[in-house]
């Protein structure tokens, strides 16, 4: 090519790049995701008796506001139905909720993961629900319906609703009513009753870590024993699938960016500032570990369980 063509060749890169650059100027610049939010909402249920205040709010919305680098606000519901309800309508980017509470807001709406869950320092990362019998007098599980067994109200989910679900999933259709459940008025009467042999059996709990594991640290056993029954008395009839403790949940459609931003400053919380984890978490006190939807499949089982009996 002559000194002409390159000459030709030079200028017409030159117009190119100029009016690419006058056309990237027209073009709007790309919306981040904390301006298509503009506040990010967090979900709290209120503590009894408090109304609609969180102890240390500023100090969480300060935490929360520098993790996302955004504004934050806290939105207090007065109990998990509203906060659901909030959500689902995505009034809300984000909620703290209990196992079932979870799980009824994925029912609700599909639109929900978990992000992270609480531990114990234990490495306790949920419960299960366990069927006792004391001196054998239930030799097996098949014989249950011969016995008077124990069990907690119907609203206590280690001690009721767990039971009653793991064991209808595994073919063992037990009614509320069956004659040999005998309901006690809470889950200490129902313990004094196997204790004092008004129960052949009982449904309690036990606390669990990540590969199914009791951890001993808690439950109707420890309970059982420091109410004077010896250990070495009961016997370990059933367990159910363990039940996680509740989530941090997100909206499914919020960016990724966001999620990873709050998953980074969740798991490091315990160790960076704990006092904001205390904030934060009063009950466990291990820390935040990542969770993920199959880790919420009892809760489902649980609430549909539930909702199946009322309709």
């Amino acid at each position: 090519m002559g000194k002409a063509g390159k000459s030709a060749a030079s200028r017409a890169l030159r117009t190119c790049a100029a009016a690419l650059a006058v056309l990237s100027g027209t073009l709007p610049a790309r919306a981040d995701w904390r301006d298509d939010i503009g506040t990010f909402r967090i979900g709290i249920v209120a503590e009894p008796g408090g109304g609609n205040t969180v102890p240390g709010l500023a100090r969480l919305t300060d935490a929360y506001t520098n993790a996302l680098g955004m504004k934050v606000e806290f939105v207090v519901a007065r109990d998990y139905a509203a906060l659901i309800q909030a959500q689902a309508s995505g009034r809300v980017q984000y909620a703290v909720y209990s196992a079932l509470a979870y799980a009824a807001a994925s029912e609700r709406c599909g639109c929900v993961e978990p992000l992270v869950a609480p531990v114990d320092t234990d490495g306790a990362v949920g419960i299960r629900s366990v069927l006792l019998t004391r001196d054998g007098k239930v030799p097996d599980l098949a014989a249950m319906a011969s016995h008077r067994i124990a069990i907690a109200p119907a609203d206590n989910v280690g001690g009721s609703l767990l039971p009653l679900t793991g064991l209808s999933g595994e073919g063992a259709k037990i009614a509320e009513d069956s004659p040999f459940l005998a309901r006690a008025p809470s889950a200490t009467a129902a313990e004094a009753m196997l204790g004092d042999g008004e129960a052949d059996g009982l449904f309690g709990w036990e606390p669990v870590s990540a590969d199914g594991q009791p951890t001993n640290t808690g439950g109707t056993i420890v309970r059982l024993e420091a109410a004077g029954v010896p250990k070495t008395s009961l016997r370990l009839l059933w367990t159910s699938a363990p039940l996680r403790y509740g989530p941090h949940a997100v909206r499914s459609d919020l960016d990724a960016e966001a999620k990873r931003r709050l998953a980074v400053f969740l798991t490091n919380l315990k160790s960076l500032t704990p006092d904001v984890y205390d904030l934060l978490e009063s009950t466990h006190s291990g820390g935040f570990e990542l969770a993920v939807s199959k880790d919420y499949a009892t809760a489902l089982a649980i609430v549909r369980r539930e909702a199946g009996g009322r309709e």
